[in-house]
This record gives C-alpha cells, sequence and structure tokens, in this order.
C-alpha cells in the first residue's frame, strides 16, 4: 500500500474505534467544559489578529479548505477578524484567487481599521449588516454567483431562530463535497450558568438549529468523522457535508 494511503486509513480505522471509547469521550467532553470555565478560547491569535476559536477546530478546519480547495468561504461573524485572516492565509497558500466574505452585523471601528492593515485582507471583503435578512442573503448570493466551490463558516449570534435562517440563506450556497460548519453547537451540552447573560442556552442553540435543519435538508449530512478526531471541538454535530 501506498505510504500516505496507509497512514490515511490507519488514522481513519484508529478514530472510529474512539466512538466506542466511553473513558474518552467523557474526558473530552469534561475538558471541553473546563475549557469554557477558564475562557481557553480567548488565549488565541492568527497571523496577529485574536482568532477566537479553538485551535483543534483551526486544525480541522485547515484540513478542510486543503481538501475542498474553495474560491470562496464565507463566514458569519467577524469579531476581531482572526478567522477571516486564517480563512484567507489558508487561501493564499492555496494560490489562485480564493476569496473570504465576512458578515457581522457591527464592525467595530478599530477592528476593521486592523483587517484592513492586514497583508490578507487582499482576499477579504466584509459587508457590514444582519446576515438573516433578505436583503443580504441575496447581496451574498450574488457575491457567490459563479463560484464553482464554496464553503460557509456560521459564527454570530448563536440563537436557535438565528442560527436556523442563517442555516436557510447560506447552506445552500455550499457546493457539493464542501462544508457549512456551525460553531458553538456545544452550548446544547455546557452547563446553563456559562451562558446566564446570553439570550442562548440549551434547548436554544446552534445544534437545535442544526437538527431542526437536517429534518428537512437531507442534501447535507453530519460528518462525524471530523468531530471524533477531534475529540475537543466548539463544532459538535456542526461539521455538515454536502452529499447532494
Amino acid at each position: 500500500m501506498d505510504p500516505n494511503q496507509k497512514f490515511l486509513t490507519e488514522c481513519k480505522e484508529r478514530v472510529q474505534l474512539y466512538e466506542q471509547n466511553s473513558e474518552l469521550l467523557a474526558a473530552a467532553q469534561n475538558f471541553m467544559k473546563q475549557l469554557n470555565y477558564a475562557q481557553y478560547c480567548f488565549n488565541f491569535t492568527w497571523l496577529g489578529r485574536p482568532v477566537l476559536q479553538l485551535p483543534q477546530d483551526l486544525y480541522a478546519l485547515q484540513e478542510l479548505i486543503w481538501q475542498v480547495k474553495p474560491d470562496l468561504i464565507i463566514e458569519t461573524g467577524i469579531a476581531h477578524g482572526g478567522s477571516l485572516i486564517f480563512s484567507a492565509s489558508m487561501l493564499e497558500l492555496l494560490g489562485g484567487d480564493g476569496e473570504v466574505l465576512g458578515l457581522d452585523i457591527d464592525i467595530r471601528d478599530h477592528n476593521r481599521e486592523a483587517i484592513e492593515a492586514h497583508p490578507m485582507f487582499k482576499r477579504i471583503t466584509m459587508f457590514e449588516g444582519d446576515s438573516t435578512s433578505a436583503e443580504m442573503a441575496a447581496h451574498v448570493s450574488a457575491f457567490a454567483n459563479g463560484k464553482k466551490r464554496v464553503l460557509v463558516c456560521l459564527d454570530s449570534n448563536h440563537t436557535h431562530a438565528h442560527v436556523l435562517r442563517e442555516l436557510e440563506h447560506y447552506a445552500p450556497l455550499v457546493t457539493v463535497g464542501s462544508y457549512c460548519v456551525v460553531f458553538d453547537t456545544g452550548i446544547e451540552d455546557l452547563p446553563d450558568d456559562l451562558f446566564s447573560d446570553r439570550p442562548w442556552g440549551k434547548g436554544n442553540s446552534p445544534k437545535t438549529a442544526i437538527w431542526e435543519f437536517l429534518k428537512h435538508h437531507d442534501e447535507f449530512e453530519i460528518d462525524k468523522s471530523v468531530e471524533l478526531k477531534l475529540l475537543i471541538t466548539a463544532a459538535s454535530d456542526g461539521w455538515l457535508k454536502r452529499v447532494k
């Protein structure tokens, strides 16, 4: 067997065993809880900009971007811009004309200035406005028109209703074989006191939105292999692969 294929096969077989390893899964879930209490994901930057993601999830995104080779990555939720910079830098490594489109209801001036001053801004476009509005959806659809491979990441308001509307608007733009990644689904599995000051929580989360969306959209499937490989992820049940 080709050494590269042998490595990939061994990885797949090893990851499949994790699903039956109750101790490992319980340890990962407890670790996720402790990471949230410690605000662990707020500790990192990507090429100088704060990136509010788990390093493990960025590693998985790197693998998916290399696999899919998207012409366009659409992201809802900009914050400090680190995720936009990450996606743009991955596209830069791929070469070609790949672009990143970021949406946010409020792009703060200091963040906009820092993003626009970054070397990776040459691949980035930002739209300010409500990602769930029909007007924004039409604007994004026009921007994506003609792109052969599109990948979407949803990471803005985490309420069930908001995420479901984003899924309805932007998941259809994902091309077959690519992904719609929904972050902060773990809200559904973590203690309520972590989100007592937020409008979302158990029963009102990105994960419940995904479950509702999938009832009516069999063109997407949850790719559990990504989550199992990571063990530590802010997107449990959130790695949605378009299969048809």
